[in-house]
């Protein structure tokens, strides 16, 4: 079938949409649930929080180097043998962490997940402009979105109520029902290839290698790992440079506006981790909710940014990007300085805070995507979203591990003189340290706006 067939074969498309959003979903609360069982986890394998932090940095690692790499091997082979493979090693995954007894397995099964589970962004940007002609393209564009958001707003919850009545294994399993999707995407989609154009795979596992050695270093202390990333680095930045279609484009960093802007959302995309990693940990250490407990004070957050993500949308397009950021901006400030003062109190009173604090991380996500997709010229659009992409995978990582190693040494001293419980501390700093950030954030925009020289 040739790609204006398959474009105007909608039929085939509707049903290709509605698959996906299930497959959307579960990859989703796949990537979010285990959030809310970290301390759970900790516990059990009695590790610091900087190592259980694994179980979310070593997944969007992978995610990130992933989903760039199937976007690229799918202008190489068809879509539907790729899908076919990361289900597979999806479902593979799942198994080694049901069964998982040891950390490490947790960590593998975790790994494989993610290795198998990055397939789907790149089926999800491939079907709506494969199956979908142009005027009913939007329409596909919000389906897929709104999968992602209901995976994002459910994960916690499901996360809660499986792992108080069974094992926090359980979850793994979970991610099993993604095979049931099999057979409908070998039935529906065609057997189309792409141009056969190389893809630097090397590149990606240099990539990957640097950010996991660097990570680890912060993780464990230790110089030789350090030393390994720079190495890793040093190679990269040679691989770069010879490689006929190299992993990254050097010429994206070229445009100045680009790169500034993608190390502007690099930071605010950490920030924005701070909440669905920090959060759990305070519920179940200084206030000793149960994971559904901590599922349920999550959830009216994370309804909440997917139920007006689109509206945050519309005001960017009625009253300006600028409108949008620092509306952003002020939502998480807001949550961070409030959870400063409120950590170890009430999570009811938490639980309006996070609200701020999602819609926040929500509208700064939409704001920072516009700005930078503006930076590019047409030719350039795809590859350089696709980096941004997967930087913001890897900000989430390198959050999630400083947070982590933060937790692991504490603190004595409040940084907030308006915190009430004495027992937050570590955490009532960790969530101040980031409302100042966000100020960071603001000044580096700002400056971002005027012309590069």
């Amino acid at each position: 079938m040739t790609q204006q067939a398959a474009v105007q074969d909608t039929g085939t498309g509707e049903k290709l949409i509605r698959v996906l959003f299930f497959t959307l979903i579960l990859s989703v609360m796949n990537a979010s649930m285990f959030n809310v069982v970290l301390p759970t986890i900790s516990k059990e394998f009695q590790i610091t929080s900087s190592q259980v932090s694994w179980i979310v940095t070593g997944y969007m690692i992978v995610y990130a180097i992933g989903s760039v790499t199937y976007g690229k091997l799918a202008d190489k082979y068809r879509i539907k043998d790729l899908i076919t493979f990361g289900l597979i090693v999806f479902a593979l995954g799942s198994l080694v962490g049901v069964f998982a007894t040891h950390y490490w397995m947790v960590i593998l099964g975790r790994v494989l997940q993610s290795a198998g589970a990055s397939v789907i962004p790149a089926t999800a940007m491939i079907i709506p402009v494969r199956y979908f002609p142009p005027e009913k393209r939007g329409r596909a564009l919000g389906t897929t979105a709104s999968g992602l958001a209901l995976g994002t707003a459910i994960g916690p919850i499901v996360s809660g109520l499986v792992s108080s009545v069974t094992s926090w294994r359980v979850l793994f399993l979970m991610s099993i029902l993604a095979l049931i999707t099999l057979p409908f995407y070998r039935k529906y989609l065609d057997d189309e290839r792409g141009t056969t154009a190389k893809t630097d795979i090397f590149g990606g596992l240099l990539l990957a290698g640097m950010v996991a050695s660097l990570l680890l270093a912060i993780t464990y202390e230790t110089w030789l790992l350090f030393l390994l990333g720079i190495a890793f680095f040093v190679l990269l930045v040679i691989r770069l440079r010879k490689a006929d279609s190299p992993f990254i484009q050097p010429a994206l960093f070229k445009n100045k506006k680009y790169t500034f802007g993608v190390g502007t959302a690099f930071l605010a995309t950490g920030l924005a981790f701070g909440i669905p990693f920090l959060t759990p940990q305070l519920l179940a250490n200084v206030n000793h909710l149960s994971p559904a407990m901590i599922g349920l004070i999550m959830f009216p957050g994370a309804i909440s940014s997917a139920l007006l993500g689109r509206k945050g949308g519309r005001l960017a397009d009625e009253k300006g990007n600028l409108f949008l950021f620092y509306l952003a901006t002020a939502f998480q400030f807001i949550a961070y300085s409030l959870l400063s003062v409120t950590a170890g109190l009430s999570p009811y009173l938490i639980l309006f805070v996070l609200i701020s604090g999602n819609l926040g991380q929500t509208f700064m996500q939409i704001a920072m995507s516009n700005t930078i997709s503006r930076t590019l010229p047409k030719d350039q659009v795809g590859v350089g979203m696709g980096l941004f992409s997967m930087l913001n995978f890897i900000s989430g990582a390198t959050a999630t591990t400083l947070i982590g190693k933060t937790l692991d040494v504490g603190s004595s001293a409040p940084f907030n003189p308006l915190l009430i419980n004495q027992g937050a501390i570590v955490y009532s700093n960790i969530f101040l340290t980031l409302a100042a950030l966000v100020i960071l954030v603001i000044i580096l925009y700002r400056s971002q706006q005027r012309p590069v020289k």
